[in-house]
């Protein structure tokens, strides 16, 4: 450009039109990334959180309860072994089971919801010898992105009923 000239030239114009076409291009992509990156983490983290609770509050629970009143079962229309229910040494009455995709806990009578997501629960005695130790699986899974699903498959093994 000259020193007393005014505006652009054609050649910066296309310069500054093919930036400006590559950068939109681009951006529908990168938001796209970051929000399937954004859902995928949530799912995560709430999947651990949920799995880490509920595998914690039946830890508890169970260590408390009395080994002769344990009986493994399974609500109507759910997976078998879905359900535990037991008496505590202080005489409270304990139920852990699985309706739909909830996992609900039973405390003399009073339900609530412990978790959402869950899709399996089972209880199992892992040693024929000992009706001590209960084994307790569960997976949980969260939606993420256009129909995708996060699944986090815990366990505890041996979880020891402290009162026989």
């Amino acid at each position: 450009m000259g020193l007393g000239s005014k505006g652009f030239t054609l050649t910066e114009m296309l310069i500054t039109c093919a930036i400006l076409g590559v950068i939109f291009s681009l951006g529908p992509s990168i938001l796209t990334g970051i929000t399937r990156f954004t859902k995928l983490n949530t799912a995560r983290i709430e999947t651990q959180r949920n799995a880490r609770d509920s595998l914690g509050q039946i830890n508890r629970s169970l260590r408390q309860g009395s080994a002769a009143s344990v009986c493994v079962s399974q609500e109507s229309g759910q997976p078998p072994y879905s359900s535990i229910q037991f008496s505590t040494v202080d005489g409270r009455a304990l139920k852990f089971y699985q309706i739909n995709k909830d996992l609900k806990f039973v405390n003399n009578g009073s339900t609530t919801t412990l978790a959402q997501g869950l899709n399996y629960i089972a209880f199992s005695y892992p040693r024929t010898d000992d009706s001590n130790i209960i084994s307790v699986s569960l997976t949980f899974e969260q939606d993420t992105y256009q129909g995708g699903v996060k699944a986090l498959q815990m366990a505890i093994e041996k979880v020891r009923i402290m009162n026989p």
